[in-house]
């Protein structure tokens, strides 16, 4: 067994995301609940999206399945669970619909496959995996949809594992160069507890510290600043110390490092809230920048999958070795062990 399994028991839910579509969030999933399952850990399963599909909506490529075990607590629409494959007991229905109608929230009570479809936003997930406790559950294990990485922020989950490959890129340098800044991202430095309680409560806007006053004062709406609203952003009151509410974008770091006269540690709320590319993030941190975050996860594991479904193939032991040599922490291919 590998050893981040026994690790996940520290936990009370842990997000299984993926570096792109098909880098084997559902196979590392199967695996994970399979182990955990025979230690004995009560489980809930559930997902931010729809996982577990037949086959891949882009490529009409055949899917693994998520395959539930007897006694797991699991949530999913009304539509997907009347499609499973198992007898299960409904334990709550939901008062909000989604798209595919109210979510069920049920115990299975033999194994067989399910497609999850849970709930469409973070905070309903936060309110659902916090409701498990109720049932017995030791642990909620979150499986994420494409691009959802916002579902493995530290304000939902306590933990993750990210899973990456060949779907990452066809070049194996670029799959490792992609990951390692991903990793970077997921450890940057948290801040001072009295900074979370303060900022924990500014959802938008941008916000610096006065040095003066010590209070914090709003200098923007919003993150997302083009060219022409450049003069909506308040240059002038930007102190050393920056906090933004909202996805902060490489546009947005070019403009603090462009407009800036001083070195700022930018605040953001979690790293899912970082969409920039390498060379944006190096040249902020270059003129004297730098980026801590409110909440920052615990990174369980690094999986590997040397397929996609392009038909890359990589050396799985190649794949797996060089990645752990970059990251320099334990990589695992829960396939190929």
């Amino acid at each position: 067994m590998m050893p981040f399994i026994n690790a996940i028991e520290q936990f009370n839910s842990v997000s299984i995301v993926g570096m792109a579509k098909n880098t084997g969030k559902t196979t590392c999933l199967n695996y994970v609940m399979d182990r955990l399952h025979k230690k004995g850990v009560n489980l809930a399963i559930t997902s931010i999206g729809v996982d577990g599909e037949e086959r891949d909506i882009l490529y009409d490529t055949p899917k693994p399945r998520i395959i539930l075990l007897e006694g797991m607590v699991f949530i999913t629409s009304e539509k997907d669970f009347d499609q499973r494959e198992f007898p299960a007991d409904v334990l709550s229905v939901s008062e909000r619909i989604t798209p595919l109608g109210r979510l069920v929230t049920a115990r299975a009570n033999g194994f067989g496959k399910v497609v999850l479809s849970g709930p469409s936003d973070t905070l309903w997930l936060k309110e659902s995996i916090m409701g498990m406790k109720s049932y017995g559950v030791d642990c909620t294990l979150v499986d994420g949809a494409l691009s959802r990485l916002s579902l493995a922020s530290p304000a939902v989950t306590d933990a993750l594992i990210l899973c990456t490959g060949a779907a990452c890129s066809s070049q194996l340098s670029q799959v490792i160069h992609k990951t390692k800044f991903r990793c970077r991202l997921i450890n940057l430095e948290q801040v001072d507890t009295c900074y979370q309680t303060i900022l924990t409560s500014f959802e938008q806007g941008i916000w610096s510290l006065n040095d003066t006053t010590g209070k914090w004062e709003r200098v923007g709406e919003s993150t997302f600043i083009i060219e022409n609203e450049y003069n909506s952003f308040q240059f002038e009151k930007i102190e050393k110390i920056l906090y933004a509410g909202g996805a902060v974008t490489n546009n947005f770091l070019n403009l603090l490092s462009l407009k800036s006269n001083h070195s700022i540690e930018l605040i953001v709320r979690d790293f899912t809230k970082l969409f920039v590319d390498p060379a944006t993030f190096d040249k902020f941190i270059r003129r004297g920048g730098s980026v801590k975050v409110l909440y920052k996860p615990k990174l369980l594991a690094v999986i590997t999958n040397p397929v996609s479904p392009e038909g890359v193939l990589m050396d799985p032991l190649v794949l797996r070795e060089q990645m752990q040599n970059a990251l320099q922490i334990p990589v695992y291919d829960v396939v190929n062990c």
